[in-house]
């Protein structure tokens, strides 16, 4: 058979750095790891190295202690060649809410300064209106703005809306698009029409895709999106590929190259840089992801991106209630079309998410509804790709009144207002202001952390897990296959949840969820917590936990309480929040009178604790 001389150059994104170990080894991938292989992976022929963005950045300071900036900085040191890129969440920049308008700007200004070039920006809702500001700053500093369709499939979601997106985002001025198939549910049919599209559209628009592997058809979707003339895909080292990773680089670039692409890569180079992460992967893989499944079919059917299914486990396993997961994936579905079809990923897989959870374990449909439940239903996130029925959003909104405006619209500029916040001897550089915005209790823990002698310092939170890990490896019994799934799971998440009362900040991703703060001397076990023994809880109404979680008695740093302890509070009225699956659920006062306190800020509760009383 005669070989295809297509000689049209395709670009190989490597996402190793970033949404690989993000999805394979919960973002503990180190700066010294990144560092011992940066300049061999700059002279592999890349186009761009995805190296920063998504979850890298409060893990870096939560789980690592490592100065997210300092990362950046690093690796642009040594990689000259090659452009670095990051994963940008428009207005949400890299957290799980909107940020105000100055945040954005300065965050981008200072990403460009520090060694950034390439700006991949997408809304989860994939409302302009979220982009707009990301996208004018990157171009005002230089970088390279990416624009991006978040993929996902619904009665709504056409190859015309999204060719209508992709108009918007062009009138912004961007200067390539990528098509974010988060789900890996994209198919070589449906990435061939939608590709077309898109080139006929926008003829001189370069046009990347990135998928995921969970439902094995990414490496065939990308031939035929390139085939309808794509330009550029997003792979993984081999080690670090496949399931709800990439696909592996070096598969991809033979399939191309088979074909007649030229892909410009170093074959020989990718196989020194394999062999150095297969080596690593023995100290950076989780258990939790030791035995994972190497194809997940069920994708086709729910849609539900890979790393929220490990999400969804670990939430569950949180709650006790693993064997309630087919009855959540059942549920996600409508719970997803009655929010209007969101596309899941962060934030709206995680407010779907832990809706569904809630709806499941409740016994009642939004019985129980987090405030970010609330505020999406509000319009607070975006514009829903389809309404919401009246009725239900009236519901979910609760007492929050409905806007129609761009959500940044009514935030106020949070730049001054948060340097103030922060104890000026722990500031080192503006980014450390930056750093405070996004995650402020995360990011005030880790700045204590660094300002104490190196000999002061408490344990790196991720080397206690990987201690605790081996040590609970070490002493495990013989279990069957299903069973040591589960358990891996439930064991990773305990570690993670041992704290010694640190925020419960969830926000981790892809089953990285943990809290801030954790401390050798205070750790406890998941699920434990200084409960007041009954004969000790004061006479009263009990307010109660309904779920695992931590307890908070104010919404974040530097806001009121929502109830002073000793106060007297109405019936219904939000007293305390209980953080648990990422987000805020408010806990609101059973009966009229003088509520008493009888749990810390932060601490970890279970399900059914006392956590005060109303008499």
């Amino acid at each position: 058979m005669a070989k295809n001389t297509n000689s049209r150059k395709v670009r190989i994104t490597d996402t190793t750095l970033r949404d690989a170990h993000q999805s394979l080894w919960a973002t503990r991938m180190r700066t010294d790891d990144i560092l011992a292989i940066a300049e061999k992976i700059d002279s592999a022929g890349y186009y761009s190295l995805e190296c920063w963005g998504g979850a890298t950045f409060d893990v870096c300071m939560r789980f690592l202690r490592e100065n997210p900036w300092e990362r950046l900085r690093r690796i642009k040191a040594v990689c000259r060649r090659t452009p670095l890129q990051m994963l940008l969440r428009g207005q949400n920049i890299l957290g799980y809410k909107h940020y105000p308008d100055d945040v954005v700007d300065r965050f981008v200004a200072l990403a460009c300064e520090n060694g950034m070039d390439i700006f991949r920006v997408f809304d989860a809702l994939n409302d302009p209106r979220n982009l707009e500001t990301a996208i004018r700053a990157v171009k005002k500093y230089g970088g390279h703005a990416q624009g991006t369709i978040s993929y996902t499939t619904s009665p709504v979601h056409t190859v015309e809306s999204y060719v209508a997106l992709a108009r918007e985002q062009a009138a912004m001025g961007i200067d390539s698009l990528a098509i974010k198939d988060m789900a890996g549910i994209l198919t070589p049919g449906a990435a061939r029409e939608l590709v077309g599209a898109l080139v006929k559209a926008l003829p001189d628009m370069p046009i990347q895709v990135h998928s995921h592997m969970t439902s094995g058809m990414a490496a065939a979707m990308y031939m035929a999106a390139v085939e309808a003339g794509a330009g550029c895909v997003d792979t993984a080292i081999s080690t670090l590929s496949s399931f709800s990773s990439q696909p592996p680089c070096e598969s991809v670039m033979t399939i191309l190259e088979s074909e007649g692409f030229d892909t410009g890569l170093d074959r020989a180079v990718l196989g020194e840089i394999n062999a150095y992460f297969m080596d690593l992967k023995k100290k950076r893989q989780p258990a939790s992801s030791a035995r994972v499944e190497a194809v997940d079919a069920g994708v086709l059917v729910h849609a539900i991106p890979g790393g929220m299914i490990s999400n969804l486990r670990s939430q569950l396993a949180q709650q006790g209630a693993l064997d309630r997961l087919d009855d959540v994936l059942a549920e996600l579905p409508r719970t997803r079309a009655d929010m209007g079809y969101p596309p899941l990923v962060t934030p709206t897989s995680q407010i779907v998410g832990v809706q569904s959870v809630l709806n499941v374990l409740s016994g009642r449909r939004y019985s129980m509804v987090t405030d970010e439940t609330r505020h999406y239903a509000a319009g607070y996130y975006g514009r829903t790709p389809a309404p919401i029925d009246r009725k239900l959003r009236k519901k979910l909104m609760g007492d929050l009144k409905p806007i129609d405006c761009r959500p940044a619209d009514l935030l106020k500029p949070g730049l001054s207002a948060a340097a103030d916040e922060i104890p000026a001897k722990l500031i080192q550089a503006e980014e450390d202001i930056l750093s405070y915005c996004l995650f402020p209790e995360v990011a005030l823990d880790f700045f204590k952390w660094r300002a104490k002698p190196e000999g002061e310092r408490d344990p790196i939170p991720a080397d206690l897990e990987m201690q605790k890990a081996e040590a609970e490896k070490a002493a495990a019994p013989a279990l069957d296959e299903q069973t040591a799934k589960f358990a891996s799971i439930g064991r990773a998440f305990a570690s993670l949840m041992a704290a010694c009362g640190g925020t419960g900040d969830l926000n981790g991703l892809n089953g990285t969820n943990g809290v801030n703060g954790l401390n050798g001397a205070d750790v406890q076990e998941a699920g434990e917590s200084k409960k007041e023994p009954e004969d000790q809880i004061p006479a009263g109404e009990p307010v109660l936990a309904p779920l695992n979680g931590t307890f908070y008695r104010s919404a974040g740093p530097g806001k009121p309480e929502l109830a002073a302890d000793g106060a007297t509070v109405k019936a219904g009225e939000p007293c305390c929040i209980v953080e648990a699956m990422k987000l805020f659920n408010p806990i609101k006062a059973p009966v009229a009178g003088k509520i008493t306190f009888l749990v810390k800020h932060g601490t970890v509760v279970v399900k059914g604790q006392t956590l005060a009383v109303v008499a």
